[in-house]
């Protein structure tokens, strides 16, 4: 007779065997040496915690493209500032030198203005339909313009906030610059100079005012541009330490990336081979199961 329990162990190892086969196949076929929990507990938890880090770095750098976006367009309109305040101050010497008709002034007076007007809408730069200048109120034109009075009059309608980003090592980089500290800051008032730049030079233009008024607006005019300046250096320092953050978090982003393949990625050259062998396993068990059942049947037939 034979032994039910060997019987039984040999049915258990055709299982197994082929537990094991499927098991080779689904690896070699998904590339992957872990899909569960109980493939490997310790590689799976730290799989977690690599792609918690993962999302992070990748939150960041997304974010910090889009904010470098935006202060580079933030940053362009300050050059642009400072190109037409540049020509304003060229304008202002010529006008105030004391030997310009009348009919010069009022000229240079127009174009004064239209510059006054070119950076109004410089300080109302917007990007993705937000005011960059606002400060924290993105959705508010920063600047308006009332011309009704003499000099025409700026207002501020943005906030002082200014807007910050966290870097994955802790590192608070600031994103804006709030328009009054550029436009219209208590050291150099850059909106009301030209405001009054262009009265005076209507005063004169009209037979009265100094040529004294407008050297002392051109000078104002040369402190102001001072302030925009350096309003705008501190843009792009925090512009280069956003950039720098963004492409080190990228480049960690892809060695954790790297490591997480590793961890749970399949060799497979060794699963082939694995498999292979898996497969000589199970049918050599199959051939022996085979034959211990037409021995049974022989033996059963004898007796």
């Amino acid at each position: 007779m034979f032994d039910p329990r060997y019987l039984q162990g040999m049915a258990q190892a055709i299982n197994q065997s082929s537990a094991t086969e499927q098991a080779l196949t689904t690896e070699l076929s998904s590339g992957q040496r872990v899909t569960q929990l109980s493939g490997d507990p310790v590689a799976l938890a730290a799989n977690v915690g690599l792609s918690g880090t993962i999302s992070q770095l990748d939150s960041f750098v997304q974010s910090a493209k889009s904010n470098e976006s935006m202060m580079q367009v933030a940053d362009n309109a300050l050059g642009a500032v400072v190109t037409q305040v540049t020509s304003a101050i060229s304008l202002a010497v010529n006008a105030g030198n004391g030997t310009a008709s009348a009919q010069d002034v009022a000229s240079i007076q127009a174009q004064v203005s239209s510059i006054r007007d070119s950076v109004l809408a410089l300080g109302n730069t917007s990007y993705q339909g937000q005011y960059v200048f606002a400060g924290s109120q993105g959705s508010t034109t920063p600047f308006t313009l009332n011309a009704a009075t003499n000099p025409a009059t700026a207002s501020y309608n943005g906030d002082l906030v200014t807007q910050k980003i966290q870097t994955p090592d802790g590192q608070k980089v600031a994103m804006n610059v709030p328009g009054a500290s550029v436009f219209m800051s208590a050291s150099g008032d850059l909106l009301g100079t030209l405001n009054k730049l262009v009265s005076d030079l209507g005063a004169v233009a009209a037979g009265g005012g100094s040529a004294a008024a407008i050297q002392a607006d051109s000078t104002a005019l040369t402190t102001a541009l001072g302030v925009v300046s350096s309003q705008r250096a501190g843009l792009d320092s925090s512009l280069s330490r956003l950039t720098t953050a963004g492409t080190y978090s990228a480049s960690q982003e892809a060695v954790y990336q790297a490591q997480q393949s590793t961890l749970l990625s399949a060799d497979p050259a060794s699963v082939a081979t694995d498999l292979k062998a898996a497969e000589v396993q199970h049918q050599a068990l199959l051939g022996v199961a085979s034959a211990l059942a037409g021995a049974q049947d022989l033996f059963n037939y004898i007796h």
